[in-house]
């Protein structure tokens, strides 16, 4: 170990100065001055040097003397207490979000905002947060990452061990808050103390018998959480390290069976959501089974008055009158089965340049990603965020158009934020996202925004979809109606805007 590797230097340097003697004395008296000295100063910064080392052999303390601030391996602190205010950036459209709240109910809403912003904090933190420096010249080793104890089980803690020179005794401590630590190695009774309890001290007369200790030593935790962390504090003498052993509930996986096959149809579902155009719905799956005869297909339907849809594997679902855009895809994509699935306008058109199996491969090649979109008539309409926390007025959220990055393997593939309402996506995801039923009216943004790290999104530009002329076969009456309920008004935009500022706790948004 390093610290018996710098006591064998120490005798070395040391038993080198007595050898020497007897060759250097002879030379001390002899005529060759130039040589006296020559050999003088090599005893001189031998001897030195055999000191130096000698002290920082048996004397650790003589180094860290040396350097004021080195007693601890890992000093905690407190990350974000309080965050800055962020900075809303300039655009072409800019909305401070108050001002879209009354004024005369600003300050009580700006409370429940702020209480409602609380409990999230306090949802979403966890001890990982905290800020942990690691401070050079520690003899502990310890494991920084990578622990992981489910809760109210016991594990080993691995690389536990003191590496250190020569010391009459050696003592060390271990604590953890939300959990309680022991050994498994048998004996050590008088060594050992605090077994089963959240501090234990271990303190032997040799180096070899506290890191057989230490190798042994396991972590159980307490306290039933399903995903949190402890720190655990190491002390040996005036050196202090912190790290983290995760508690997490291991998560059972949810797989999808692609069939012995792997046909597009057994890992792919079409979803989509239609209100008073069964004339582009039937239209849109016409042309869904020239290229995909056996595809599943899922309509939700809010019209007022639902008609029936016809064809093989078309499972329609009829929703309460108007109930809205958003509401439509949370039903829609609930009843999917497989692995993924294809959103689609009802007023859209399949053509041979809507390829499923390419977006397929890229989401299979790519598993991390949880969307991938394509273009509408050659329009990808993809657009970045960019999002800062701020403090208690809010954050600042800017939208732009562009992407983040290029995707490995595919030429024609980015990263971005958001894309057009043409993507193939892994369900279960994006119902953890959800789609809220209040925009009812114009939205699509929105998923997106409350998606932001939570979805890894990307826009492929080789895989396109056909759009619809404008469906004037229902007649006049019918297309006012669609317009009535499908056009934004003033009251949902302010709305919109609204929920920006107090479930999206934002104080600003601009987009160009």
């Amino acid at each position: 170990m390093p610290a018996k590797q710098g006591g064998s230097i120490t005798i070395v340097f040391s038993a080198g100065i007595p050898i020497l003697l007897p060759i250097v004395i002879p030379f001390l008296f002899s005529s060759h001055n130039r040589l006296k000295w020559v050999i003088m100063v090599f005893v001189v910064v031998f001897g030195i040097m055999g000191i130096f080392v000698w002290n920082m052999g048996l004397n650790p303390t003589a180094l860290s003397s040396t350097t004021d601030n080195f007693k601890q391996s890992f000093v905690p602190m407190r990350s974000q207490e309080k965050r800055a205010n962020c900075s809303c950036r300039p655009g072409p459209t800019f909305y401070k979000l108050e001002n879209f709240v009354d004024k005369n109910e600003l300050n009580q809403v700006a409370k429940r905002r702020e209480a409602e912003y609380k409990q999230h904090l306090k949802r979403e933190s966890s001890p990982l947060d905290t800020l942990l420096i690691a401070q050079p010249n520690s003899p502990l080793r310890y494991p920084i990452q990578g622990v992981t104890a489910p809760p109210l089980q016991t594990i080993t803690i691995p690389e536990l061990s003191v590496q250190a020179p020569f010391e009459i005794s050696y003592q060390v401590s271990l604590h953890a808050t939300q959990g309680t630590l022991n050994t498994e190695v048998p004996g050590y009774e008088d060594e050992v103390q605090g077994r089963g309890e959240h501090v234990m001290k271990i303190s032997t007369s040799t180096l070899d018998d506290l890191n057989h200790i230490l190798n042994y030593t396991t972590y159980t935790s307490t306290v039933y959480e399903i995903s949190t962390a402890d720190l655990v504090s190491f002390k040996f003498k005036q050196y202090w390290a912190t790290f983290p052993i995760l508690i997490r509930q291991p998560m059972m996986p949810k797989l999808y069976d692609p069939g012995a096959d792997k046909k597009i149809s057994s890992l792919v579902t079409i979803t989509t959501k239609t209100f008073l155009r069964y004339d582009s719905v039937r239209r849109l799956i016409d042309s869904i089974r020239t290229f995909y005869p056996d595809i599943k297909i899922i309509v939700a339907d809010d019209s007022f008055i639902p008609e029936k849809i016809n064809g093989s594997n078309v499972e329609h679902y009829i929703m309460p009158p108007a109930k809205g855009w958003f509401a439509g895809r949370n039903l829609a994509v609930s009843q999917v089965t497989t692995k993924y699935f294809l959103w689609v306008d009802d007023d859209f058109l399949f053509t041979k340049e809507t390829k499923i199996e390419k977006l397929v491969e890229v989401m299979e090649t790519i598993p991390k990603l949880d969307v991938v979109g394509g273009t509408v008539a050659g329009n990808d309409f993809k657009f970045q965020l960019v999002y800062e926390e701020g403090g208690e007025e809010g954050g600042c959220l800017h939208q732009r158009n562009g992407h983040l990055k290029n995707v490995p393997g595919f030429p024609a593939c980015v990263v971005t934020s958001g894309v057009v309402n043409f993507f193939l996506a892994r369900p279960e995801p994006v119902l953890n996202v959800g789609f809220d039923p209040r925009l009812n009216r114009v939205a699509h943004s929105e998923f997106f925004f409350d998606g932001l790290g939570a979805l890894l999104v990307g826009s492929c530009g080789d895989v396109s979809i056909g759009h619809q002329h404008a469906d004037k076969s229902q007649g006049n009456e019918m297309n006012e109606m669609y317009r009535k309920f499908r056009t934004n008004t003033n009251e949902q935009f302010k709305m919109k805007l609204f929920m920006y500022y107090f479930k999206n706790h934002l104080k600003c948004f601009s987009k160009n």
